[in-house]
């Protein structure tokens, strides 16, 4: 719930008065080929509403509606097959009052991502291997893999990571917006306190490497992602990050860390934050302001709709300002420029303040094929990126553990 609070007071993570930008209709023969090659997205926030009462994931929402970006008609609608549903904790103390509570958090979050495969089972299946997720989709469902951002959770114990593997967590990041006890964030105020990774960090990477769980540095320091680049057994992936020279952001990454993320074999999965400077007018401001944070923890769907009326409200008296498709196209085109189509990947970060104009919600990813289409890509290049990329490094990630005696 903190997360998405957060995403209601950004501006660039909400749509405004104007609902898409005009765009050209997806060709027949894109939305085809969208339909026939196997799609993910790595970073899928949604697990925030999970236990929202009177939310579900098989019922139809919209942006405008109750700031949600994903559900099941949605992803029917934009041909998405699945994706690694995120065990997101907002980072707090780092004493051991802050790890029992994170500890906690996390795997309450973990238990509701289960619960709503488990209560949908005729449509969802939650994924271990890359052969799962082919294996789901030719069933006819979608596959739900699971991801930890942010290794607050933890504490001191790395058995705990085996305990979210068991819960069939497979990709992690040991930070997320600030400092903790396994590495330095890329967006911590007071800056670096371990220079990349902690001494626990680095066990941190070496036990996720020994169970088979993929190493994300997004959010992380770029003393992190070089550190992560050379010690990790298997190339690591960034699961929703950006290109620096688009937009001068620390939570992008510049040419040089892209090109040593592609050149070691990992992979860039493109963002759809960060892609412009976030600003408000004078006016804007003091409505937003007026207009309070939000639903609380305990909310309802129905606080939520209620909220998200009078923020559309504002929205179009005050319109945002906020980035769009074209320079999301740009993101993803000046990473696959230097690293090209086999480290290159789709992270949006779905309902954790992604959504740009025209891209509002996974309804809108047929977008992305045509565009990647019309640029000379081939078939083979752009499934590589909706999803060969991600399955080849998990894979690699399984490979390396079953023969170093891994997860048991």
């Amino acid at each position: 719930m903190r997360r998405l609070l957060s995403v209601l007071l950004g501006s660039a993570a909400l749509l405004g008065a104007a609902a898409h930008a005009a765009e050209a209709p997806v060709s027949k023969a894109d939305k085809a080929l969208h339909e026939r090659i196997l799609t993910l997205d790595t970073h899928l926030d949604t697990p925030e509403h999970f236990a929202r009462p009177g939310w579900s994931m098989v019922d139809r929402h919209s942006v405008l509606q109750d700031f949600s970006q994903v559900d099941l008609p949605r992803m029917n609608d934009g041909g998405l097959d699945g994706g690694f549903f995120v065990i997101y904790t907002g980072q707090g103390e780092l004493t051991a009052e802050g790890y029992r509570w994170a500890r906690d958090f996390a795997l309450t979050r973990a238990t509701e991502i289960r619960e709503m495969v488990s209560a949908h089972s005729d449509k969802f299946e939650l994924a271990y291997t890359p052969e799962d997720a082919i294996r789901i989709n030719k069933a006819g469902k979608k596959f739900a893999f699971q991801s930890i951002e942010n290794s607050w959770p933890l504490g001191e114990d790395l058995t705990l990571l085996q305990t979210f593997y068991g819960a069939g967590v497979r990709m992690a990041g040991p930070v997320h917006f600030r400092n903790n006890q396994f590495a330095d964030s890329s967006t911590d105020p007071k800056g670096k306190i371990w220079n990349g990774f902690s001494p626990l960090g680095l066990r941190w990477l070496a036990e996720a490497n020994r169970l088979g769980i993929l190493i994300d540095v997004s959010h992380a320091s770029d003393d992190v992602v070089d550190q992560a680049v050379a010690l990790s057994k298997v190339p690591v992936i960034a699961s929703h990050s950006g290109a620096r020279a688009v937009f001068d952001h620390p939570r992008n990454l510049d040419d040089a860390h892209i090109r040593k993320i592609a050149e070691s074999g990992g992979a860039i999965c493109i963002n759809s934050v960060y892609l412009r400077a976030s600003t408000n007018s004078p006016e804007r401001k003091a409505a937003l302001e007026a207009l309070g944070r939000g639903p609380g923890d305990d909310a309802t769907q129905a606080d939520f709709v209620s909220y998200a009326k009078k923020r559309a409200e504002l929205d179009k008296k005050f319109p945002p300002v906020r980035a769009n498709f074209d320079t999301f196209m740009d993101s993803m085109n000046h990473v696959l420029k230097i690293g090209g189509a086999k480290a290159v990947c789709i992270g949006a970060d779905w309902d954790g303040g992604g959504g740009v104009e025209g891209l509002e919600d996974v309804a809108d990813l047929p977008k992305i094929t045509a565009r990647l289409k019309a640029a000379g890509y081939s078939d083979a290049d752009i499934e590589a990126i909706w999803s060969g990329n991600v399955l080849r490094l998990l894979g690699q990630a399984q490979a390396y553990a079953k023969g170093a005696g891994g997860a048991k």
